[in-house]
């Protein structure tokens, strides 16, 4: 199967739910930890493989990489883990990657054996919107990004559009974005699929208050943090988010 033939299948929720994307990295104890994020209410799993000089992460995700790439997760690794995650998990599988994995890697290659895995969907943080249009993968825009850039990812990307709710990396913060309301406002002008949100949503009223506006969110650092604690400490913590996203 090559890149331009993939269907990924990132198919967004139906019945007006809203979606809890839950963010780990690739590792010895992600298939476990990824069970306990399902149990505790998670719709996706986004799975990192770790990069050396991830330009969209903040300082959580970057060190949860360092300790990954230090355990050897290199590309064939996190496709062995993704492949373990979905023998354990029935939701969708997004791997989360960047462009300088998949060059050394191939990009057909890459597309044709995170399918094989159980991959449903794809994110390449640093691989703009009109590069590589063969390869069908979840599209990000920022506030920073202008109406024609929102547009043309909008009709590129594959399941949802991932609204990045500030100009700046990821990581825990004290307040949502205040930018993400005009953000989604732009976005449902551009497109008629679901949005979801991430960086920066970390507690229960973030999701709360970010599903005034989207469809989804995307909680990665804060879930991290959560993992560190084991498997219960993490499925208490997005049970809490599932929790106040249907209030």
């Amino acid at each position: 199967m090559t890149a331009a033939g993939t269907p990924w299948a990132a198919a967004p929720l139906s019945g007006g739910a809203k979606a809890l994307v839950v963010y780990l990295m690739a590792g010895a104890r992600t298939p476990e930890l990824a069970e306990a994020a399902v149990e505790g209410g998670a719709d996706i799993v986004e799975i990192g493989f770790p990069f050396s000089d991830p330009l969209a992460d903040g300082p959580v995700i970057r060190r949860a990489a360092e300790r990954a790439l230090a355990e050897g997760m290199r590309t064939q690794a996190c496709l062995e883990c993704l492949a373990c995650v979905a023998e354990r998990v029935e939701v969708p599988l997004v791997p989360m990657t960047y462009s300088s994995l998949l060059e050394a890697y191939g990009y057909d290659r890459f597309a044709t054996d995170a399918a094989a895995a159980g991959a449903t969907g794809l994110i390449v943080a640093d691989l703009p919107a009109g590069e590589r249009p063969a390869l069908r993968r979840i599209q990000l825009v920022a506030p920073t990004s202008t109406d024609e850039r929102l547009r043309l990812a909008a009709r590129e990307t594959d399941g949802w559009l991932y609204l990045v709710t500030i100009a700046g990396t990821t990581g825990a913060r004290e307040s949502l974005s205040p930018a993400l309301a005009g953000l989604a406002a732009r976005a449902r002008r551009a497109t008629d699929l679901p949005l979801y949100a991430g960086f920066g949503i970390s507690t229960p009223a973030h999701a709360a208050a970010a599903a005034d506006h989207v469809d989804g969110v995307v909680v990665g650092s804060r879930a991290l943090e959560a993992a560190e604690g084991g498997p219960g400490t993490l499925r208490a913590y997005v049970r809490s988010l599932r929790d106040a996203l249907r209030a």
